[in-house]
């Protein structure tokens, strides 16, 4: 497995790409995220889609062009071939925004990543989005800014929230319910915890820095 990041950029709203990839990474381009890409300055390592948004296909030898008529969105193969190249932690960008539907198949990709080990940051204008799966999320101290546990998962079982401002201690989360809406930061080292099932988690941008490994 690769100790990188793959950094994956959509074609959805660009709130800015924030990032300047290292030689042990890896870019890819999903459709018109490369146009997002090169307004920015990084090359892609892998251009992925139908490009029916990017409205022409690129002529390089790094394209792997998609019939426009799959079950897999453009996003979620482009992830699959970051998994195929021995990566395990995934940076999603240009994945929110514009069509609602799409910004949901993103977070379910996020889903699938942590429930087969591995770890997926989803970037919106203002927060992260990432999902963790019969498992744990330690925070260096986040002085302040909202932090929102929901069990994507049917149950989520054995839930704890310590040091944020709402504490739960072995609780159950259903994905009929949010209780874990609008918790916050109290400028302590934190944690979320599930001991089985899939909590979707929301915190703000920068957030994702704070998270030990």
């Amino acid at each position: 497995m690769k100790k990188g990041i793959c950094y994956v950029v959509g074609a959805g709203e660009n709130y800015g790409l924030d990032f300047e990839p290292e030689k042990e990474d890896f870019v890819i381009a999903a459709d018109a995220g490369l146009r997002y890409l090169e307004e920015s300055g990084i090359a892609a390592d892998l251009i992925v889609g139908d490009f029916d948004t990017l409205q022409y296909i690129p002529q390089r030898e790094n394209v792997l062009e998609l019939p426009a008529e799959k079950d897999d969105t453009d996003m979620s193969i482009a992830i699959k071939e970051g998994i195929r190249a021995g990566y395990t932690e995934f940076h999603i960008y240009c994945g929110t925004g514009g069509r609602l539907d799409h910004t949901i198949a993103n977070l379910q990709m996020l889903a699938y990543l942590s429930e087969r080990g591995m770890q997926g940051f989803l970037f919106d204008r203002e927060s992260v989005f990432t999902a963790v799966t019969d498992g744990e999320l330690f925070f260096d101290r986040v002085d302040a800014g909202y932090v929102s546990v929901f069990s994507w998962s049917e149950k989520s079982a054995g839930v704890y929230l310590r040091k944020l401002k709402y504490e739960l201690n072995d609780a159950v989360l259903t994905n009929s319910f949010p209780l874990g809406v609008s918790n916050e930061f109290i400028g302590e080292e934190s944690s979320i915890v599930v001991g089985k099932g899939t909590l979707l988690v929301s915190f703000p941008r920068g957030a994702e820095k704070k998270i030990k490994r």
